[in-house]
């Protein structure tokens, strides 16, 4: 209805493309301090001095016994899984990135799909309970946005069926539940250290644990199941992060302060432009947890206001500021899934709703608040025209 290449002038607003997930940097410098002192090492990879500082400190930030640093997230889950020798079915959310899923669908696990909290968007407790049966092994909370699950309700609900529990935090890192932070919850929790998240290491993830035993199995199986020069004990792969890696994650975590207060900076500015605005609401923290602010979350309810979650995307775009449509449509609408499950969509009313009216828009330490007012005047030129076209069409000629 409203897609104009310049709502505010004559050309876009932005010059530059506002890309969400734009890489937080820390100081440059300390960088590469960290970077000569590993080529003077020659020491690049294998369990390396700056690994393993990297899973000393991200343990003791979130108060577990054990880091194990990973290449990725998607690699740390896929170990976790075959730690945890799970089998069967896991119940997991659709309304997450399809890597989770995939972790499992990889290694022949089937992924039941649960619907949704609606204000928190996190798995509902209550789905899963509908969702299990006798192949059930394990269920796999996401925190979404840093938002924790219902850690407790899923306790309880795993040890009446006597089933494992873990937990995707790739949006998590920095967050808590109930004061304690996330990372110890459930058998193990995985933290993703890509590029877009919070904290990033360039490329990496990590599984936490309090757990010692699987802690041992866990680094045994990253390394090929190596345990010393020459003798393999187990069944592994290769899921080692990188000496340059840990670097750049160090980095971060020296200036995580920093990024949580640009962040919360950014969000409360969104807060404030967004506030008023028809069919419009923002995802909210709760005050009294932790929160990296890493996703500012917009709901956009059709029934209110003048353009849908999809018109609008298309004028943000137009204007340079690349929204995006997390996590459309759903993993149980994407293949595999799609055509194993076709009905899966049936049993999640809530994430066919959500995932049909959430956008997530640009932050971090590439924006600032000008920038911020100047999306938010766009919004609401944008449903400005559009309520103004509705008008006229309900004006008899």
């Amino acid at each position: 209805m409203t897609n104009s290449l310049a709502l505010l002038g004559s050309k876009p607003a932005f010059d530059a493309t506002l890309h969400v997930g734009r890489p937080n940097i820390g100081d440059r410098a300390a960088f590469l301090a960290r970077v000569n002192d590993m080529l003077d090492r020659r020491w690049l990879s294998n369990d390396g001095p700056l690994v393993r500082e990297f899973e000393r400190r991200i343990a003791d930030y979130v108060g577990v016994q054990h880091c194990v640093a990973m290449c990725n997230a998607t690699i740390a889950l896929e170990i976790a899984i075959r730690a945890l020798e799970l089998r069967g079915e896991v119940i997991v959310p659709a309304y997450t990135f399809v890597a989770t899923p995939n972790a499992f669908q990889w290694q022949e696990i089937t992924p039941v799909f649960a619907d949704i909290v609606p204000i928190t968007l996190t798995i509902d407790p209550a789905s899963i309970e509908r969702l299990i049966t006798p192949r059930t092994t394990a269920i796999a909370g996401v925190h979404v946005w840093g938002r924790a699950c219902d850690t407790d309700a899923i306790e309880i609900i795993a040890q009446k069926r006597g089933l494992k529990v873990l937990y995707d935090a790739a949006h998590a890192f920095g967050c808590s539940r109930g004061g304690k932070m996330i990372g110890g919850f459930g058998a193990c929790e995985v933290f993703s250290f890509h590029a877009t998240k919070f904290l990033n290491s360039f490329e990496g993830g990590a599984v936490v644990t309090n757990d010692d035993a699987l802690a041992d199995k866990l680094r045994l199986m990253r390394n090929f199941g190596f345990a010393g020069f020459d003798r393999v004990i187990y069944l592994g792969v290769n899921g080692k992060l990188t000496e340059v890696c840990a670097a750049m994650g160090l980095t971060s975590l020296d200036a995580i302060d920093g990024l949580v207060a640009v962040n919360r900076r950014n969000y409360l500015a969104y807060a404030e432009g967004l506030l008023g605005i028809p069919g419009i609401s923002l995802l909210r923290y709760d005050p009294a947890e932790r929160n990296n602010y890493q996703y500012v979350v917009v709901e956009v309810d059709p029934s209110i206001a003048p353009l849908s979650r999809d018109e609008l995307v298309s004028v943000l775009h137009a204007e340079n500021v690349l929204a995006r449509k997390y996590f459309w449509p759903g993993c149980h609408r994407m293949e595999p899934y799609r055509s194993l499950q076709p009905n899966a969509s049936l049993l999640l009313p809530q994430t066919e709703l959500k995932a049909s009216r959430i956008i997530v828009l640009p932050t971090g330490q590439t924006i600032d608040p000008g920038t911020i007012a100047t999306i938010c005047a766009l919004f609401r030129e944008a449903f400005s025209r559009a309520a103004a076209v509705r008008a006229r069409l309900r004006v008899p000629a």
